[in-house]
């Protein structure tokens, strides 16, 4: 019985010390550098939109670049799904100072679908040029997308994300001078520890149903009107597969929980077996 007791012991001591581990390793840790760390993504598109129906369509680890001049407005889409937590960041290489007048201060905004402006968890969102400084970079670190949320919260959702990117504060004798614009987007995936009750009916990517979705996004149709480029969808599909690490959490939970009960069952049945009266009393 002592060993019995001693076996079931260490395997639930055992079991709760792998779980307590696992959730250690995936919480948010805020010390933690937020860019996911991977390999030189393949080459992107060289040009950019001006509006967001114009936007240029990129895929996540894809480097866009475009060369623009200052004061335009430039967008590009691309696209995240649920349990994913996206990084863009952008690169503007400025003129040479000796043709600037100024400081310039340039920003980068994301939009999800429905145009709505993310809010950036942590990241250096707008940034401030001097007068002969070479580049500016920026990053916007996105909150993780939900598979699910209530009309009336501002939640990240499945779909396309809008990236806008522009100067929003030089002297006006600088606007219309050439820049080189960079951006790009990668994502971690946050797993089982993002995972809600419920899914999106579709994601929110505007104008699937009815736009044919062209890789040139100035491309025209017989009425002449411009057909909309749009992201295209992860490769393995939207919010596609069953498997999240919350299956190991229940697996290991209901194992915990056997033991548990095999080992409260053993101490009772301990505890309650009736003494042996000695012979002769």
């Amino acid at each position: 019985m002592r060993r019995t007791t001693r076996a079931l012991a260490g395997a639930l001591l055992t079991g709760l010390a792998l779980l307590t581990s696992a959730g250690a390793a995936t919480a948010d840790d805020p010390s933690a550098d937020p860019s996911p760390s991977s390999s030189d993504g393949a080459p992107g598109p060289t040009e950019a939109g001006t509006t967001f129906r114009t936007a240029t369509a990129i895929q996540q680890d894809q480097r866009a670049t475009a060369e623009a001049s200052t004061g335009d407005y430039l967008y590009w889409v691309f696209p995240a799904d649920a349990g994913q937590r996206a990084t863009v960041k952008a690169k503007i290489t400025l003129p040479e100072s000796a043709a600037r007048h100024g400081t310039s201060t340039w920003q980068v905004d994301v939009y999800d679908g429905l145009r709505r402006r993310q809010a950036c968890m942590y990241g250096r969102q707008t940034g401030k040029a001097a007068a002969d400084a070479s580049s500016v970079e920026l990053t916007c670190v996105l909150r993780t997308v939900r598979a699910w949320s209530e009309p009336w919260a501002n939640d990240p959702l499945p779909g396309s994300y809008y990236v806008r990117l522009t100067v929003v504060d030089l002297p006006s004798a600088d606007l219309g001078l050439p820049i080189r614009a960079e951006v790009e987007a990668r994502s971690v995936d946050r797993g089982g520890a993002a995972d809600v009750d419920g899914t999106l009916a579709e994601p929110l990517v505007p104008g699937a149903s009815s736009v044919e979705q062209v890789s040139d996004s100035s491309a025209t149709d017989d009425d002449g009107r411009t057909r909309v480029s749009l992201g295209s969808e992860p490769e393995d599909g939207w919010a596609s597969g069953w498997w999240t690490n919350r299956w190991l959490w229940t697996v290991g939970g209901g194992v915990l929980g056997a033991l548990a009960a095999v080992f409260g069952y053993s101490l009772t049945r301990g505890t309650g077996r009736p003494s042996r009266v000695p012979p002769g009393i």
